[in-house]
C-alpha cells in the first residue's frame, strides 16, 4: 500500500471519527438534553453536573481545569447552574474561605433522567450490534486516542475529560503520561489540603498541652 493511499484512509478515518462526535454531541446529546430540560442547559452545564456526580465536591479552579476555560469563564457558567438549583456552593471545612460545589437534589434527579432517556436511546440505535463489534470499537478508538496524546508535544496539558465518560478511567494517564491537566491540578490541591489539616492539628495539640 503506497504512502498516498495510507494517507487518504487515514484521513478518511479522521473525517468519519469528526463526523460521529458531531452526531454524538450536536445531535443526539444535545436534542435530549432540550427534551429533558429545555433550553435552559447546554452540553457544557451537564459535563459540570457529571463531574460532581462521578467525582464528588469540587471548587471553581477544578471545573475551570476540566473544561479548558478560565475561572471567570467556569465560574459564569456555575452561577446558572446555581441559580437553578442544581448545584449548591458551600464553605469547605478546612479552610472557610474556599467554596465548594456539590451536585443538589435537582441536578442529580435531571442527571438522572437524561441517561435513562439517552440509554434508552443507545439501545435503540444500537441495540442491533454484535457486542464483540462494539467492544472492538471502543478498544480500537482508546487505541489511536492514546496514540494521539503520546504524539502531542505537552501531554500533561490534556484533558480530555474521561473521567466523566469512560467511569473515572483517564487515557492520558494509560498512555503512559503521568497524569492529565485536570488530575494533576486536584492531586496537587490535596496534598495542599492534607499538608494545611497537618499544620492545623499539630497546632491545636500544642495549644492543648500534655494533660495534668
Amino acid at each position: 500500500m503506497n504512502r498516498r493511499h495510507t494517507e487518504g484512509l487515514i484521513n478518511q478515518l479522521l473525517g468519519s471519527a469528526n463526523v460521529f462526535v458531531a452526531a454524538l454531541s450536536g445531535v443526539m446529546e444535545q436534542r435530549l438534553l432540550t427534551e429533558i430540560a429545555g433550553k435552559q442547559l447546554t452540553l457544557s452545564h451537564l459535563k459540570i453536573l457529571k463531574l460532581l456526580d462521578v467525582g464528588g465536591s469540587r471548587n471553581i479552579g477544578d471545573v475551570a481545569a476540566f473544561l479548558g476555560v478560565s475561572n471567570a469563564a467556569a465560574s459564569k457558567t456555575v452561577d446558572r447552574l446555581v441559580r437553578r438549583k442544581h448545584l449548591r456552593r458551600t464553605h469547605a471545612r478546612a479552610d472557610r474561605r474556599s467554596i465548594e460545589l456539590s451536585l443538589a437534589d435537582a441536578g442529580y434527579q435531571l442527571l438522572r433522567r437524561y441517561e435513562a432517556a439517552k440509554n434508552r436511546k443507545l439501545a435503540r440505535m444500537f441495540g442491533s450490534l454484535d457486542p464483540e463489534d462494539l467492544r472492538r470499537t471502543s478498544a480500537y478508538l482508546e487505541r489511536l486516542t492514546k496514540g494521539i496524546v503520546t504524539h502531542s508535544g505537552n501531554p500533561e496539558e490534556i484533558c480530555l475529560q474521561c473521567g466523566i465518560y469512560l467511569q473515572k478511567r483517564c487515557l492520558v494517564r494509560e498512555a503512559g503520561h503521568s497524569e492529565c491537566s485536570y488530575q494533576q491540578r486536584f492531586l496537587e490541591r490535596q496534598i495542599t489540603h492534607h499538608g494545611t489539616q497537618n499544620k492545623t492539628a499539630t497546632r491545636g495539640g500544642s495549644r492543648l498541652g500534655p494533660p495534668g
